[in-house]
């Protein structure tokens, strides 16, 4: 069974009839238990070996209780020593001092920008640049500083939520104070005893003196921590629970507390405390953490032993792992190939310029030429650098970023993928990782909670061998509850629904089976953590259980008439009927994703102790004793058949214990449950001591529904060619169910089961089923008309195998020749393993989704993390890089926002670079007709902001509403996702494909420009054309071109795409007009004083723009017509079928009555 419970509480291991010993006394009594070596004999080389490795063991715990934190009660001198942190806390990136060095620092982390940087510093170098010394650091600063405000806003809502969060106000005890001070969190130390009151939240991690509750119990919500909202019961020490005042809590004054040194497990623990003399073992049962709400409870103390940077929540914020994008990866490549074409071009010029001198620097004396060619070539190499600098867009990231804010922000607010029930939206935790979504190959996917809906119900169950709840009459069910004893009131007839009158007949009869069929239901009323709440309206009881699967089962029990109604710190209480029943808790044995299991040890009612023990089948079959098993066979059978159902299994056993055995074994776990260090896998041995000989009573099923529009979903995404594989704890039978229901697995797929218990076995197999389907490809999932599609069924025990350097490579092959691929019992571990094999294996695109802490490791392993904000709390959706409400809106995430976004940044990108190749490549063409001088064609404050001002905006508007298809078209064809798994939006061939396009555009520009203004007069007075009129008329030429480009690529024109397009020629209309006016009293761009009026009143001026803007729209609208019509694809077909449907639309409304 895959469960879901996330470290179930441990209730106090120690009876109320017992003293606790001091840790020396637990060693000395676990040694007595120890088998005795007789004196006489002389040791063996194992009982040699043996001692050695008790020593080692000794000195290793010697070394962690070293390695112990030891903080004094309400002693502020004393704890001084050990410089334990305040409890200020500062999640904020920067401080005022700070800000400018790190932020510009994490800018410079990027190549660009240190480029730029480069090239903003040889510009100061005089007479060199021929761009001015600022025309590149001015766009530059204007880049830094939009990112720099924007990471200041940012930071800004951090440092204020931190200033709220440290000036809380709370009460603590300290040394030297008869009464409680008020202070603020932030002023909060170490040893404070700290009082906490209903409904607020810890202001340290404390360990819980006591509550306004006589038992010292207190109830807390961890929502901050991991997102669950469900109650969770903390305990003081009996030692400690009665210290319900300010006199009483003084006499823990210098009260040693020794723990663990601060780290990041929320929900392990290790520590004691030694009150008059006496040491306590201290478990999570005890500690409260910063952060959790306290609720129920009108208050607590508690003593401070982590504070500020130590507590464990802070230790939790450490960043998620950096994702980079294979489009960001490509683009720094592209980068780098971009800068070695400058040089090229640098080289070139300069090569030039050497020849150019060599033939005709002689006889031009007007130059005044004054250093040798060797030299002056040194220096032109700079010089052309810089002129040609702007082959890299200066604004380039901070566009990408723009953009991919926007879209997050589209992501965020899409009502389509708002789940009304829970109020969940969904949320864009980053925004980087976008374009990531629209190529996607791989899908992992948990089941529990991600495909299913983790809201169980009691729907089967077998017991002594007979099988319960297979009938669903249509009549009500209809049984005498007087005559069975069992109360079916109202509210307990709406905890489950059951048809089958068999299990109420038995419970009321003397037989052996019917009396198995009873302890199970003690079983299921006991064995659990759910915390009983009782409604004051109503009186009803409310069970907060910390996984779906408890709750199920302690409503199914008290349905049957086993109703659990009260929980104390060392007891439980079952009604049976009129008879109340208690239990006294012994020890819990707490369930982990190792054990698969929880016990617990009771005092009966009758006197007798007993182990109540639930878990998967795999551990309890395993821990059954050998002989006097009447219902192992067929329980077993009545498993597989319930697992072919799709239901969830859990195994029921016990064993009665002896009570001078319990006493002996209960030492060893005290001494266990005592230490600092290493105590999880003390408990667990001493648990493995106990956890045997087991009774089996049966076993229970548990129906976990898919989700809405789950087989929809995962064949909509099958259908856009990605492949998912599910990864899950369950059962085999129960996962292959599953796989039909949600239309993963089909009957037309042939399965490769894969149940091996060695690795030679697993290899044998492998190589099988490899040289079985050698012939079938990556590309050949779907198989032939003969050979349906094959489906891989592997388990956790054969996966371990699988996974070794070995055969990991095989596991992989056969995987990518299946369609669907189910990993049954897999850990969570297991599961990124899997993720990481596929995604560094096949070099794809990965995504994992779950919505538990056991996907996690999963979801940080794959490209992309999707958390599901579900019944298990918001531990993966806080992990995640977005998240979700149900799995159905991964469709709409990846093929209409995933799809829309790859293809608009790639647009981006791609235009980016264009725009300004083809400008720098007309100032190139210029060179050869100025003797390779590096003289600039444009004014150059002009230059300096054609990428911050008229280039900018333009594609930051077509990066945020371009489509070129609906989302209705995109999910009615989800194959048309398949062009983003490809990557033909952006890769080096369509790369350069635009490059091409722009160098040759700049050469028809510059052509065009030149021929019409070579020979002509351009003014009445004879005067003929100037330098910068000639650049303005090219410059003109290029802000016309790359907006009609901008045009022509978008696919749809909403307001926004015509504020782009022609918007931004009108302000570059302003520009002329305003700066040709006011440059020299702006007292810079002086070249430009009045050439604009100068050459707009000219006839050729106009005729050159009307010739250029038609020769450069039909050459892109000729290509984009061939390519339409003799070279569709898939989305061209989409959008005639779309237009044609908008055409008649239209033509209905305009012409119906």
């Amino acid at each position: 069974m895959e469960s879901e419970e996330k470290n179930l509480a441990k209730a106090q291991s120690d009876s109320e009839d017992e003293s606790t010993s001091s840790s020396d006394d637990s060693d000395s009594e676990s040694s007595k238990i120890e088998p005795i070596i007789a004196a006489s004999a002389p040791p063996t080389q194992e009982e040699i070996a043996e001692r050695r490795n008790s020593e080692e063991k000794e000195q290793t715990e010697a070394r962690q209780n070293e390695d112990a934190r030891e903080l004094l009660t309400m002693d502020l001198v004393g704890n001084a020593v050990h410089r334990f942190r305040n409890n200020f806390v500062r999640t904020a990136k920067y401080t005022i001092i700070t800000f400018f060095p790190k932020s510009l620092l994490e800018q410079f982390m990027r190549v660009a920008n240190v480029y730029f940087l480069i090239i903003s510093g040889l510009q100061q170098i005089p007479n060199i640049s021929p761009t001015g010394r600022w025309t590149t650091l001015g766009p530059l600063a204007v880049v830094l500083a939009i990112t720099l405000i924007k990471e200041a806003i940012e930071d800004f809502k951090r440092h204020r939520q931190d200033k709220e969060v440290n000036n809380r106000s709370v009460k603590v005890l300290r040394d030297g104070s008869n009464e409680l001070q008020k202070i603020t969190w932030q002023e909060v130390m170490v040893g404070d005893i700290v009082k906490v009151k209903n409904r607020t939240y810890i202001p340290a991690d404390l360990v819980l003196i006591s509550s306004n509750e006589s038992s010292g119990a207190c109830y807390i919500e961890t929502a901050n921590l991991d997102g669950e909202t469900n109650l969770k019961v903390r305990q003081a020490l009996p030692e400690t629970s009665q210290m319900q005042s300010v006199d009483a809590l003084k006499n823990l004054k210098g009260t040693v507390v020794r723990c663990e040194q601060p780290n990041n497990r929320l929900y392990t623990f290790d520590g004691s405390i030694n009150l008059n003399g006496r040491v306590y073992p201290l478990d999570p049962k005890q500690v409260l953490l910063r952060g959790a709400m306290l609720r129920n409870t009108d208050w607590i103390y508690g003593i401070a032993i982590y504070t500020g940077k130590d507590t464990k929540v802070v230790k939790n914020l450490s960043p998620p792992p950096r994702k980079r994008t294979n489009v960001e990866r490509l683009l720094n490549y592209q980068i780098i190939v971009m800068f070695l074409l400058l040089v090229i071009l640098s080289a070139v010029s300069t090569i030039g310029y050497a020849v150019w001198q060599s033939n005709y620097g002689a006889g031009s004396w007007y130059l005044q030429f004054k250093s040798s060619v060797g030299a002056d070539s040194a220096s032109s190499i700079i010089t052309f650098i810089i002129l040609y600098n702007n082959l890299i867009p200066i604004s380039l990231y901070v566009c990408i970023e723009m953009v991919k804010f926007g879209q997050a922000f589209f992501i965020n607010n899409d009502v389509k993928m708002y789940h009304a029930e829970s109020d969940t939206p969904a949320l864009a935790r980053t925004s980087n990782l976008n374009e990531e979504l629209g190529q996607v190959q791989y899908i992992f996917s948990d089941k529990t909670g991600t495909l299913t809906c983790n809201k169980m119900e009691f729907k089967r169950c077998t017991f002594a061998g007979n099988s319960y709840g297979e009938s669903e009459p249509e009549k009500e069910l209809e049984v005498d509850t007087q005559e069975l004893d069992v109360p079916m009131d109202n509210v307990q007839k709406k905890l489950i629904e059951w048809y089958d009158e068999r299990m109420f007949n038995d419970l009321k009869n003397d037989s052996e089976e019917s009396q198995v069929l009873r302890e199970a239901m003690l079983l299921l009323s006991v064995c659990h953590t759910v915390i009983p709440e009782i409604e004051k309206n109503t009186e009803n009881i409310i069970y907060q259980a910390s996984s779906p699967d408890e709750a199920a089962l302690v409503k199914a029990a008290a349905f049957f008439g086993y109703v659990f109604t009260k929980r104390t710190p060392k007891t439980v209480s079952i009604k049976k009927g009129d008879e109340e029943l208690e239990f006294k808790i012994l020890n819990v044995l707490e369930f982990t994703n190792v054990r698969k299991r929880m016990s617990v040890i009771v005092r009966t009612p009758e006197g007798k102790i007993v182990l109540y023990t639930k878990g998967a089948d795999t551990v309890i079959y395993e821990r059954l004793r050998s002989s006097d098993q009447p219902y192992r066979d067929v329980t077993r059978h009545h498993l597989d058949n319930f697992a072919k159902e799709g239901l969830r299994t859990l195994c029921l056993a016990k064993a009665e214990l002896d009570e001078k055995n319990y006493e002996k074994w209960n030492k060893i776990f005290e001494a266990a449950a005592t230490k600092i260090g290493g105590r999880e896998e003390a408990l667990e041995a001493a648990a493995e001591m106990i956890e045997k000989d087991l009774l089996l009573l049966g076993a229970t099923a548990v129906e976990d529904k898919l989700q809405d529009g789950v087989p929809e979903a995962i064949a909509t995404l099958a259908q856009a060619g990605i492949k998912i594989w599910v990864l899950t704890g369950d059962k085999q039978e129960t996962a292959i169910n599953i796989g039909y229901s949600c239309k993963l697995l089909t009957e037309n797929m042939k399965q490769l089961i894969l149940n091996k218990d060695t690795k030679a076995e697993t290899e044998k197999k492998l190589n099988e089923l490899l040289e079985e389907y050698k012939d079938r490809t990556i590309e050949d999932v779907e198989g032939s008309d003969e050979e349906g599609p094959l489906a891989m069924i592997i388990d956790g025990g054969t996966l371990q195998h699988a996974l070794e350097d070995d055969l990991k490579k095989k596991l992989l092959e056969l995987g990518t020749k299946c369609k669907a691929v189910i990993c049954c019992r897999v850990s969570p571990l297991q599961k990124a393993q899997v993720v990481q094999l596929v995604r560094q294996g096949l070099k794809s695109i990965t995504l994992a989704i779950g919505d538990g802490a056991n996907d996690v490791s999963m979801i940080q392993a794959a490209h992309l993390g999707i958390g599901i904000s579900g019944e298990e709390g918001l531990q993966a959706a806080r992990a995640s890089d977005y998240a979700i409400a149900q799995f159905r809106f991964l469709v709409r995430l990846l093929l209409v926002h995933g799809r829309w976004s790859y293809r608009r940044t790639s647009k981006v990108i791609l235009y980016s670079f264009y725009k300004n190749v083809l400008l720098q490549f007309t100032q190139f063409y210029f060179v050869f007709l100025n003797g390779y001088s590096g003289q600039i064609l444009f004014e150059q404050w002009t230059l300096a902001v054609y990428n911050v001002i008229f280039t900018l905006v333009p594609i930051l508007l077509f990066g945020l509403q371009d489509q070129d298809l609906g989302a209705e078209k995109i999910l009615q064809f989800p194959q048309l996702y398949k062009s983003g798994q490809k990557g033909q939006h952006f890769n080096f061939r369509i790369f350069w494909k635009w490059m091409a396009n722009a160098i040759f555009s700049a050469f028809i520009i510059f052509a065009i420009c030149e021929l019409a203004t070579m020979h002509d007069v351009w003014s009445p007075n004879g005067k003929s054309m100037d330098l910068y009129s000639t650049g303005t008329l090219i410059y003109t030429c290029i802000i016309l071109t790359v907006s009609l480009k901008l045009g022509i690529e978008a696919k749809r024109w909403t307001i926004f795409i015509h504020i782009g397009v022609w918007g931004f020629i009108f302000v570059w209309i302003l520009w002329m007009l305003i700066f040709g006016v006011f440059a020299t009293k702006l007292n810079f761009g002086t070249a430009f004083f009045y050439v604009p009026y100068n050459t707009i009143p000219n006839a050729t001026y106009f005729f050159s723009w009307i010739l250029v803007v038609v020769v450069m729209f039909l050459r892109e609208s000729a290509w984009k017509y061939f390519k339409r019509t003799y070279l569709p694809r898939p989305y061209h077909l989409v959008q005639e079928v779309e237009a044609k449907e908008r055409q008649q639309k239209g033509a209905s409304l305009n012409f119906s009555p």
